[in-house]
């Protein structure tokens, strides 16, 4: 479905953006919800460090607030424009989707974020 190497594979799938053989994070699972952020320190077949800077993912903070406006959005065209509901259930629509997809927003940032900065090598050999 999605083709290795390509950005959206990495974002998608929250894999190392150089090398995309193994996820960043430590625990693969969005419902442990302290563990959502947790990322290994670097790629154990490329060696990315994925901490580039200090505070390097404090950027994603702005991805996040995108992502989350046009979850918003998406949640209230969907609530009050196609099923038509009133005022007052399209915003308890758009708060749930909010926080239900709050885990999800949280990795995507970040991957969207390291995305912007790192690119795949396909020369890379393990």
């Amino acid at each position: 479905m999605l083709k290795k190497g390509s950005k959206l594979n990495s974002i998608l799938t929250g894999t190392c953006p150089k090398c995309q053989n193994e996820s960043m994070y430590q625990d693969k699972n969005l419902l442990h919800l302290g563990n959502v952020l947790k990322m290994n320190e670097k790629c154990s077949h490329c060696g990315l460090k994925y901490q580039i800077e200090p505070s390097f993912f404090y950027g994603a903070m702005y991805v996040s607030y995108g992502l989350n406006v046009g979850t918003g959005i998406a949640a209230f065209i969907i609530s009050y424009l196609i099923f038509g509901s009133s005022l007052k259930v399209a915003f308890i629509a758009i708060i749930a989707s909010i926080i239900l997809l709050f885990p999800l927003i949280l990795r995507w940032s970040r991957n969207i974020y390291i995305n912007m900065f790192v690119s795949y090598d396909p020369t890379f050999k393990a």
